[in-house]
């Protein structure tokens, strides 16, 4: 797919992997309908790109926003470049979560894709060739502790992007799903940088990811996992998960550690 002939859905467009996405996109010549909660932290890329860009501020929990997008998306003229960039994170033990907690993550992560996408798919299979892309995570291949919510929404993201690109084989739209390794952004709590420290975890730039992804994209691929070793585990653990179960339990003490932290320092007045 060449960028200068993109019209594109871009969701969590504010966030850091999304903002580095939609600057990619606009320096390649995309169109651009950026989404997000939050419009004016795109006030500066709508006024470098003025004739690349359209926003539309909306919750895509909700129907009214997901209907948002799909008006924006028809008076753009369609698209076929569908980026579900959107999501959200948490790092803590199950038990350290509330009900809300969990719910706010699967309903983000995984609802609200699902139903953008299903209501983005009239407008998808109407050019020669679409695509949609969804940005999922290592923790989407390995179950990882004090992310078992999050590894949960991945997991599920993985399997409805696996499951819809076969669906739409005999299709002109394609799917991609990428996995970033831990990514730079302010999605990540301190304690949650703390411990990737600790346990001398790379981190990538969001620009790093972006760039990668938008290669992906141009190259027509269909899967893209980021980072070494992280690639070389996500293997492992499909084929020998008992020698990631002994790795990973060894890493107990620091994850509790760490978890414990950012939990008692939320609970401060």
């Amino acid at each position: 797919m060449r960028l200068p002939e993109s019209r594109v859905v871009l969701t969590g467009a504010s966030g850091g992997i999304g903002l580095a996405l939609a600057e990619a996109l606009c320096a390649g010549g995309a169109q651009l309908l950026a989404v997000s909660r939050q419009g004016q932290a795109l006030d500066e890329l709508c006024l470098r790109y003025p004739e690349q860009v359209r926003r539309v501020e909306a919750d895509l929990t909700t129907v009214g926003g997901r209907l948002a997008v799909v008006d924006a998306a028809r008076a753009m003229g369609g698209l076929n470049l569908l980026i579900n960039a959107a999501g959200i994170n948490r790092f803590a033990l199950l038990e350290q979560l509330d009900d809300g907690e969990i719910a706010e993550m699967l309903e983000l992560n995984v609802i609200a894709t699902l139903q953008l996408t299903r209501a983005l798919l009239p407008l998808l299979r109407q050019p020669r060739r679409a695509l949609v892309v969804n940005v999922g995570s290592t923790y989407g291949s390995i179950g990882y502790p004090g992310y078992a919510a999050y590894c949960a929404s991945k997991f599920a993201l993985r399997g409805f992007s696996e499951a819809l690109r076969r669906e739409l084989a005999d299709t002109a739209v394609g799917v991609l799903y990428v996995a970033p390794r831990a990514t730079r952004t302010a999605m990540n709590s301190s304690e949650a940088v703390a411990l990737n420290e600790a346990l001398k975890v790379s981190m990538d730039s969001p620009a790093s990811v972006a760039a990668e992804v938008i290669a992906a994209v141009v190259a027509n691929r269909s899967e893209l996992y980021l980072g070494w070793p992280e690639k070389f585990f996500v293997r492992l653990n499909s084929m020998l998960p008992g020698l990631v179960d002994r790795a990973l339990r060894k890493q107990l003490p620091l994850i509790r550690h760490f978890s414990q932290t950012s939990k008692h320092k939320e609970s401060q007045p």
